[in-house]
């Protein structure tokens, strides 16, 4: 019996948490040969192209805006592209790609999924198209509990949505140095001292939700109880140079390091003593998974599905969100007792190799697929 044809439509390629989980899982569902999966894209730009396990054309369908012809020759250009694949099933992964996919699908008469992973960065008309988008859909993928309210409370039907939570890159699995520390951190040429205690963020910084601007307050204030404290910021975006300049004035500068994009994120966190999501606004975040299955203890805003990663008192602090004080103090807790930082992230680590797995994710994912496209 051949396989079902589906397509993943993923918005582009450049570096985020709805791109790379959106190339992650279709490397998984790839590899995994119970599909012919096909991949298209409205833009074909950035650099996570490359780590896309797919050797055929990936079709590009580019749009200027929702309200002119282009827009309606692309969504019938992608009707006609699903009919002559002979595709099944079509999977959109954010915004963009819910309102675009959801469309020519409609026309094309194929399964539709669409997928939804924030909460924030949208007006309410933006927010009224994208409902018009989950209304075609036949089911909505959420990655928490809490995305799966915020869309129930704007009427979004319940029966539709199905919470998978993000799966686990395997590279975020690197074991801590058990040699000398001074080595490993030499190798990742961070320029710190073996002694260094290491709070890190991995964010990008496109946009003010990730609030680097509470996570560089509270560095000054954990600076003035610990004076062997770095702040690593990973990532990349063009407001980098207003948090260069802000950790000037904070007096600071000497004590961050900004890393800009990186390839070796686990072996980042391997040296680390902490992780921190400071974001305004979330829906499940990536980064927190990171590091926990890096085994490092966690510090994150009460925003999205936070709650549902970090335990409270056991894997990591949950703390209100653009409270600097309350943020500050939870991160120098950790540095200030190695014991619980080396507890908590244990109980972290155990959490994620157990509850979100790439395994657990591709399941789920195949086991939706199936149920619609064996109606």
């Amino acid at each position: 019996m051949s396989k079902k044809r589906i397509l993943e439509l993923i918005g582009s390629f450049e570096l985020g948490g709805s791109e790379l989980q959106a190339v992650r899982l279709t490397n998984r569902l790839a590899r995994q040969g119970l599909f012919d999966v096909r991949v298209a894209c409205l833009d074909p730009a950035g650099p996570l192209a490359k780590d896309l396990e797919y050797s055929g054309e990936i079709r590009s369908f580019p749009l200027s805006s929702f309200y002119d012809v282009n827009f309606a020759r692309q969504v019938r250009d992608l009707a006609r592209f699903i009919r002559e694949e002979e595709i099944e099933l079509i999977h959109t992964h954010d915004f963009y790609t819910n309102i675009f996919g959801m469309a020519g699908a409609m026309f094309a008469g194929v399964k539709r999924v669409a997928s939804k992973r924030e909460t924030h960065s949208k007006t309410p008309k933006q927010l009224f198209v994208e409902k018009q988008a989950f209304r075609a859909a036949h089911r909505i993928v959420v990655n928490s509990e809490a995305i799966r309210g915020f869309l129930t409370e704007a009427g979004v039907s319940a029966e539709k949505i199905v919470t998978i939570y993000n799966g686990l890159d395997p590279r975020c699995f690197v074991d801590r140095p058990r040699g000398d520390r001074a080595e490993a951190l030499s190798a990742l040429a961070i320029n710190v001292k073996r002694e260094s205690k290491l709070v890190t963020i991995v964010a990008n910084m496109r946009s003010d939700v990730k609030n680097h601007e509470l996570f560089l307050r509270s560095a000054k204030r954990v600076s003035a109880d610990n004076d062997d404290a770095i702040f690593m910021i990973v990532g990349e975006g063009e407001l980098r140079p207003r948090y260069e300049k802000m950790a000037n004035v904070l007096g600071i500068a000497e004590r961050c390091r900004f890393l800009g994009p990186r390839s070796d994120v686990g072996a980042l966190l391997s040296v680390s003593d902490c992780g921190v999501l400071c974001s305004r606004s979330e829906g499940f975040s990536n980064a927190i998974l990171e590091y926990m299955a890096a085994g490092l203890p966690v510090v994150a805003t009460d925003v999205g599905g936070a709650r549902e990663a970090v335990m409270h008192g056991e894997s990591g602090f949950v703390v209100p969100s653009n409270d600097e004080a309350a943020l500050a103090s939870a991160i120098s807790s950790l540095l200030n007792d190695s014991d619980l930082a080396v507890r908590m992230g244990s109980a972290g680590r155990k959490a994620a190799l157990e509850r979100f797995s790439d395994t657990a994710q591709l399941a789920a994912v195949t086991s939706l697929y199936n149920e619609l496209l064996d109606r």
